[in-house]
C-alpha cells in the first residue's frame, strides 16, 4: 500500500499499488476486408524480427507487390474462419477467454492485488496501450507473459521488444519481468498429452502417426543461435515419452514457410503427403507451438495440410485443437505466473 501521509493536498491522485500480469499473443486483423488486412500485414511483415532482410531491399517488395496482392488472399482465409457472431478472429475470442480464466484463477490466490490483461504484438489491443493502462491503474510492477512455449526471435523476442518499447514511453516506469520459454515444463507436456488422450483414450484408437507441426523459421536462424528448433524437438520427444508411443509414431514438422530461402524441415505439407504415400492412412496433427487456435491452425492445417494428406491417399485426418482455454492450460499458466511473481506477491 502506498504511503500518502506526507503528500501535499494538491498532489495528483496516486492509485492503489498493484501488480500487472500482461499476457501477449501474436495478433489479429480488426477485420478481413482489404484495408484491415493490409494494415495488419504491413505491421507484421515490417517487423525485422520476422523478416530480417535490409529495409532498402525488403520494403519496396513489401509495399509494391506483397501488400497489393496478399491482403485479398489472406482476407479470404480469415473470412473462412472468422467468428462472425462476435465480429472478431478466433484468436481474439480465445485470448479473451484465456485472460478471463487466468484472471479468475489469480484472483483466488492474490485478490485484487494483481491486474490481468492481454495485448497483441500486431494489431489491437496494442502492447503500448495496455502497458499505459496498467501504469495508470497503479501497476508499479508488470509481469509480461508471451504465449509462446518455445523461444524464437520472430515470436518471444519481438513481443518482448515491443513491451520494452512501451516501457520507454512511461514517465514512471514500472519494474518489469518477462516469462521465459516453457517448452519442456511438465505441466505443459501434461496438458498436451491430455489433449491427445481425450481424442484417443486407448492405444487401439490411436492414429498411425501423430504429427507435431510447429511454425517454421528460416533454417539459418538455427545456425545463428536461435534455440527454437532444438526446443521444438525436445517438446515432441517429451510428449512421445509421456504418451508411451513408439519413436516412429510421433514426428516433428514445420509449417507456414514464407519466401524463397530454405526453412526448417521437414515441411508439414510435404511430410503428411509422404506419410500417406508410405501407407500411413490415419494421422493426427497437433500444433504445440501455438497456445491458441488461429489462421495457421484453423485454415492452414485444417484445409491446406489436410488436403495434401488426402490427395496423396490418406484416409483419416484429425486436427487436435490447441490448448486454448482448456483447464489444464489455465492451471499451467497460473503456475507459471505464481512462480514468476515470487518476491513481488505473496
Amino acid at each position: 500500500m502506498r504511503d500518502t501521509t506526507h503528500m501535499p493536498v494538491d498532489h495528483p491522485a496516486i492509485p492503489e499499488e498493484k501488480i500487472g500480469v500482461l499476457i501477449a499473443n501474436l495478433g489479429t486483423p480488426d477485420n478481413y476486408d482489404y484495408w484491415s488486412m493490409r494494415r495488419y500485414l504491413g505491421e507484421f511483415l515490417s517487423d525485422q524480427r520476422v523478416i530480417d532482410y535490409p529495409k532498402w531491399k525488403w520494403q519496396p517488395i513489401l509495399q509494391g507487390i506483397i501488400l497489393t496482392i496478399r491482403p485479398f488472399r489472406s482476407g479470404a482465409n480469415y473470412k473462412s474462419i472468422w467468428n462472425h457472431e462476435l465480429g472478431e478472429s478466433p484468436l481474439m475470442t480465445i485470448t479473451k477467454a484465456q485472460t478471463a480464466k487466468l484472471r479468475d484463477s489469480l484472483e483466488k490466490r492474490f485478490g485484487d492485488k494483481v491486474m490481468v490483461d492481454f495485448a497483441m504484438r500486431y494489431g489491437n489491443p496494442s502492447t503500448r496501450s495496455k502497458v499505459a493502462e496498467m501504469v495508470k491503474a497503479g501497476c508499479t510492477r508488470i509481469l509480461f507473459f508471451p504465449l509462446y512455449p518455445h523461444y524464437s526471435g520472430p515470436t518471444t523476442a519481438t513481443a518482448n521488444d515491443q513491451f520494452f518499447r512501451a516501457l520507454m514511453e512511461e514517465t514512471w516506469q514500472p519494474a518489469a519481468r518477462t516469462v521465459p520459454a516453457y517448452y519442456d515444463r511438465e505441466s505443459y507436456i501434461e496438458a498436451l498429452a491430455q489433449s491427445v488422450e481425450r481424442v484417443y483414450p486407448s492405444e487401439g484408437q490411436a492414429p498411425d502417426v501423430l504429427v507435431c507441426s510447429y511454425h517454421g523459421v528460416p533454417k539459418r536462424y538455427l545456425t545463428q543461435g536461435d534455440p527454437y528448433h532444438c526446443q521444438c524437438q525436445k517438446t515432441t520427444r517429451l510428449l512421445r515419452e509421456r504418451l508411451g508411443w513408439e519413436k516412429d509414431r510421433v514426428v516433428t514438422t514445420f509449417q507456414s514457410k514464407f519466401g524463397p530461402e530454405e526453412w526448417l524441415q521437414p515441411y508439414t505439407v510435404e511430410e503428411v503427403a509422404r506419410l500417406a504415400e508410405a501407407g500411413k492412412k490415419r494421422i493426427a496433427v497437433i500444433a504445440p507451438a501455438f497456445s491458441s487456435d488461429c489462421i495457421e491452425t484453423l485454415e492452414e492445417i485444417n484445409e491446406e495440410i489436410q488436403e495434401s494428406f488426402t490427395e496423396a491417399g490418406g484416409e483419416e485426418f484429425t486436427y487436435l485443437p490447441c490448448l486454448n482455454d482448456d483447464d489444464a492450460h489455465i492451471r499451467m499458466m497460473t503456475e507459471i505466473v505464481e512462480e514468476n511473481l515470487a518476491g513481488w506477491a505473496d
